[in-house]
């Protein structure tokens, strides 16, 4: 293990709370507001998911706020004052000020601590698009890679990672600006369930609409097999509450051959309160992103 490395990253990446409380790992929760109380969301562990989602369900409105430049700051100089490095792996900056924050931080410490060495990774995903970089990360770390090495495979992968999901509506993510008006009508058509994927830019983007749930799933599968590297790999999957179809989309992938191993989470409120209940999220490398 590269001990002289800690690797930050934030609620937003959606990990199980078992692999935070890992070695060299420190995790930094993103804030919502839930039914008036103001609630850090550290990864699942704050807020009950099923209380979350239920609310949603009933019509509440979420909101979230970014970690703040000196929440960024103080866990930073927790860090460096013991004389490690730092990669902080954040959410994307196509969705959230989150990662300017940490590099205002990372340069405020900096002023104070001339010689630390921070490293802020923008990854252009989100959820388990980024738990899946960061497992790769960690793996770098527990092979004793250099930092060096890691930051370079951070940045050389990132946008190999893809991102497809879908959802029961468009209404949650054009609430919070994700999607634009337009894009979000579809919605609102009985039965439709529209197809999105992350962008280049790291911006969700409309992709297709599909009749009924099953269809929408098999779409995933389907541009898993079109653009996922022809080898096993890991992947990962993101759930609004509806783990009965995480499951079966895992089998649905399992089915090409291309499965190495399979990490299935809840989504939280981070990203949930954007997108709605029943979110199914498909994450994999490939060779690079759709345009």
């Amino acid at each position: 293990m590269n001990n002289k490395v800690v690797l930050v990253v934030d609620s937003g990446s959606d990990l199980p709370i078992e692999f935070i409380n890992q070695p060299n790992i420190v995790g930094l929760p993103i804030g919502c507001n839930f039914k008036g109380r103001d609630i850090e969301d550290y990864f699942g562990q704050t807020l009950d998911i099923k209380e979350f989602y239920d609310g949603l369900r009933a019509g509440d409105m979420y909101t979230t706020s970014q970690i703040n430049v000196y929440k960024f700051e103080e866990a930073f100089k927790n860090i460096v004052k013991e004389g490690k490095a730092i990669i902080y792996i954040g959410l994307s900056s196509g969705l959230s000020g989150t990662v300017n924050n940490a590099i205002n931080a990372s340069l405020s410490v900096k002023e104070e601590y001339p010689d630390c060495d921070i490293t802020i990774i923008d990854t252009l995903s989100a959820s388990m698009g980024i738990g899946l970089l960061v497992y790769k990360v960690y793996d770098m770390m527990k092979e004793n890679k250099s930092k060096e090495e890691i930051v370079e495979f951070a940045e050389g992968i990132k946008l190999k990672i893809n991102h497809y999901f879908t959802v029961d509506d468009l209404k949650h993510l054009k609430r919070g600006g994700r999607v634009s008006s337009s894009a979000a009508t579809v919605g609102t058509l009985l039965s439709v369930k529209p197809v999105l994927h992350m962008n280049n830019e790291g911006k969700l983007i409309p992709l297709s609409k599909v009749r009924g749930r099953k269809k929408a799933m098999l779409e995933l599968v389907k541009k898993f097999e079109e653009r996922s590297i022809g080898e096993e790999q890991l992947i990962t999957i993101s759930h609004g509450d509806c783990l009965e179809d995480a499951k079966l989309l895992e089998e649905f992938c399992r089915k090409s051959g291309r499965v190495k191993e399979c990490i299935i989470n809840n989504l939280g409120p981070t990203i949930g309160s954007h997108t709605g209940a029943g979110l199914l999220a498909l994450f994999f490398v490939g060779n690079g992103r759709e345009e």
